[in-house]
């Protein structure tokens, strides 16, 4: 049965994600946000295994470009059909499972991995950052031991933001793109101490970097 979807999934329509990675990966992150996408591929180098499942996908963007430590079993987690086509068939080569699910409600995979990516994800969740809280206790569900979560969010705090960064966040947010008017960097890394035994948290730009391990 599949699940309905949330706002903030439901806007990546194929003729959205056409445009995603110019727009959000290229223009936004560098000019908006303040955190270039080699920094988020850097960030995926650093802490990417070959057991891996990657959480609200995108385009596949990322995992097309990163590099693993050897030929790696990858499953896609999303709530939107067409993210996971789309990122399934950028990635055909690796033979990805993909698995279309809510992270915020208890997931049935019968599968642990060593790293699991929530990249971009957090701050399309509906409410605030307390309740996205379900989104790390399901992903520590499914990671094995010593194994990590990592990802980045882009945080709603206007006080520091550009003009186009006030604009845009004001407008995701009005049309349920973006969830993250309340979402701080001291409520996230609240929840990362909340469920992991140890955890790193840097800010580049308006985008929170986090990394977490069981």
């Amino acid at each position: 049965m599949k699940e309905p979807m949330q706002s903030g999934a439901q806007v990546y329509s194929k003729p959205a994600l056409f445009l995603y990675d110019f727009f959000v990966l290229k223009f936004s992150n560098s000019f908006v946000w303040k955190c270039p996408s080699k920094i988020l591929i850097d960030w995926y180098n650093q802490h990417i295994s070959a057991n891996h499942l990657d959480i609200g996908v995108g385009t596949g963007y990322f995992l097309d470009r990163c590099i693993y430590p050897k030929p790696p079993k990858i499953s896609l987690l999303d709530l939107n059909p067409n993210t996971l086509e789309v990122s399934a068939k950028r990635i055909r080569r690796y033979q990805p499972q993909t698995h279309q699910a809510d992270i915020l409600k208890p997931l049935s995979l019968d599968l642990t991995f060593d790293s699991i990516a929530m990249n971009y994800l957090l701050h399309c969740l509906p409410g605030n950052m307390h309740s996205k809280e379900m989104a790390f206790q399901n992903a520590r569900s499914l990671l094995n031991k010593n194994g990590v979560v990592f990802g980045a969010t882009i945080l709603g705090d206007k006080s520091r933001t550009n003009f186009l960064a006030n604009k845009l966040l004001t407008l995701y947010n009005a049309k349920g793109i973006f969830s993250n008017s309340d979402d701080t960097l001291q409520d996230l890394e609240m929840h990362l101490a909340n469920h992991f035994n140890r955890y790193s948290l840097k800010q580049q730009g308006h985008v929170a970097l986090f990394s977490a391990h069981a």
